[in-house]
């Protein structure tokens, strides 16, 4: 690579953001952090950019900005505040590629004007394909703007497809762990905390996330995600639990060869591959060893335990606004659960209840989006209020 990119990090104090921020500390002659944003963590933005000193750096909440100027004022880096700042800072002429990577809906906005003003997106944000796949990704082909996949799966799949690019996809397999309550079935979850749900056994990530995987709702996000990603018809994906998490997704094509991308879980390896695409650079991750791995299982996953991934399937096949739904309301349900409002069964059951009770629309446009995330959150709050009526 000949020029340094230059990364806008969105969510640079998250797992994401901060693993990011890891590749770029060991490639400076690589990468440099152009633009760090992060929600509310001052402290650790502060630090980040004194030592990775950025352009800019944008504080979601607005209560911290005269703490965060003080301390950066001195090195001269450029201090935003607000949702709207971190819309804006995309613009920014000097960044190469912005790394999506604010957690849920809160991203979308960002990322659809990063890709407006025609910046390349590493896409760890899988909530923006999921809420608005059809707008996101016409929005792409019009900017001429690639997208590429940090999620381990994902990226998995675009690694799997490389210079195969002419050769027709027959199906995609998307691993997934079973997340830490697998083979349990329905009346023994009835009872889970919120610790037993946040110990993933493979992976490290942010709450939200690990209680997705727990519940197997991040999969069924993941499946209308890869629909959007690689132009594919919902028969075409299917899950498999691979509890091991080593094989990180497959791809079948139509002559019935299959191809896999493997490793151990480290979520460094895709960011690395997205933001150094198409060249792999050289690390010292940790090394997979087939002698340590004797046995690598496969299954089917559970839906009638774990109706996160039906009603992601059915989302995903019915199409139009519903997939915008079942984000927002999975969105309030996490919060709550985490809250211990709902137990960790119910919130499937938030989430089924408030798909049914929001009208379909085939093809919203961003503004029906807008209008649908809002009413989906209202009908899902309710329920939860509700829930905590009946325990009283």
């Amino acid at each position: 690579m000949k020029k340094k990119k230059n990364i806008a990090i969105l969510g640079s104090t998250g797992s994401i953001g901060t693993q990011a921020l890891e590749v770029i500390r060991k490639n400076p002659e690589i990468f440099c952090a152009e633009v760090l944003v992060a929600n509310s963590n001052a402290d650790l933005l502060i630090q980040q950019a004194l030592e990775f000193n950025p352009n800019a750096v944008v504080i979601a909440d607005e209560s911290k900005y005269q703490e965060v100027k003080a301390e950066l004022q001195p090195k001269d880096i450029k201090v935003f505040a607000g949702t709207k700042a971190i819309e804006q800072i995309v613009e920014m002429e000097t960044i190469d590629i912005v790394l999506a990577s604010i957690v849920g809906y809160a991203g979308l906005a960002s990322t659809i004007n990063a890709i407006k003003h025609g910046k390349q997106i590493a896409l760890a944000n899988k909530e923006t394909l999921v809420v608005a796949g059809e707008l996101v990704t016409q929005l792409a082909q019009q900017y001429a703007v690639n997208i590429y996949p940090v999620d381990s799966e994902h990226s998995a799949i675009f690694q799997c497809l490389a210079g195969e690019w002419e050769n027709k996809i027959e199906k995609i397999y998307l691993t997934a762990s079973g997340g830490p309550f697998r083979g349990k079935k329905r009346d023994e979850l009835l009872k889970i905390t919120k610790e037993q749900a946040l110990k993933h056994p493979n992976w490290t990530m942010g709450a939200k996330v690990t209680i997705d995987s727990a519940s197997l709702m991040n999969k069924g996000l993941e499946v209308i995600e890869a629909k959007w990603l690689f132009h594919l018809k919902p028969e075409q994906i299917d899950v498999i639990v691979h509890p091991q998490s080593i094989v990180h997704s497959i791809v079948q094509f139509e002559d019935g060869s299959m191809k896999a991308q493997m490793g151990l879980p480290d979520m460094k390896l895709p960011i690395q591959y997205a933001l150094a695409y198409p060249h792999r650079i050289k690390n010292n991750f940790p090394r997979f060893d087939f002698l340590n791995y004797p046995n690598l299982t496969f299954e089917k996953p559970d839906l009638e335990t774990f109706t996160n991934l039906k009603l992601a399937f059915y989302s995903m096949n019915k199409g139009g606004n519903m997939p915008c739904i079942l984000n927002a309301a999975n969105e309030v349900a996490v919060q709550a659960f985490l809250d211990d409002k709902i137990g960790f069964m119910q919130m499937s059951d938030v989430v089924g209840n408030t798909l049914e009770k929001l009208s379909f629309i085939k093809s919203p446009d961003y503004q029906q989006y807008v209008d649908c995330d809002k009413e989906a959150r209202i009908i899902a709050h309710q329920q939860t209020i509700s829930n905590i009526a009946k325990k009283l």
